[in-house]
């Protein structure tokens, strides 16, 4: 959860907005309920500030959370991964996740998008393989 969180501090502030914690949620394969979700983030930000810091987001996470089907995500996400990598050379472009992300979410920015494919893209390769995928998809 620590990466996923820094992944959208890209201010590195110790904050995100609230805003993203859909984006997160969905980036880490997490079902949730939209008025359940608004209701969690009143609670870790009574005074409306539309930020929150690192155990705030845990605590709101953690609502959504299921341990259990650990395996059965990383199945699904080696399925998304290879829908993507359709040459099979186990690697995506991070244009490629660009617009993966940018699809996840729509309110992501150019320079949210940047700071998220730096994030994961940390040899500035270009590339993404399925274990930096899956670090980023699972924060693990």
């Amino acid at each position: 959860m620590r990466k996923a969180f820094q992944m959208f501090d890209t201010a590195k502030s110790g904050f995100i907005d609230t805003l993203k914690i859909s984006t997160i949620l969905n980036t880490m394969g997490q079902l949730f309920d939209d008025s359940e979700l608004n209701e969690l983030i009143e609670e870790v930000d009574p005074d409306a500030t539309g930020k929150v810091n690192f155990d705030g987001f845990c605590e709101i996470a953690a609502h959504f959370l299921e341990e259990d089907d650990a395996e059965a995500m990383q199945e699904e996400l080696k399925e998304a991964f290879r829908l993507y990598d359709r040459e099979g050379n186990g690697y995506i472009t991070t244009a490629t996740l660009r617009e993966i992300l940018a699809a996840l979410d729509d309110k992501l920015g150019p320079e949210d998008l940047d700071g998220i494919i730096a994030e994961i893209d940390t040899d500035g390769s270009g590339t993404v393989d399925f274990d930096e995928f899956m670090e980023m998809m699972t924060g693990e």
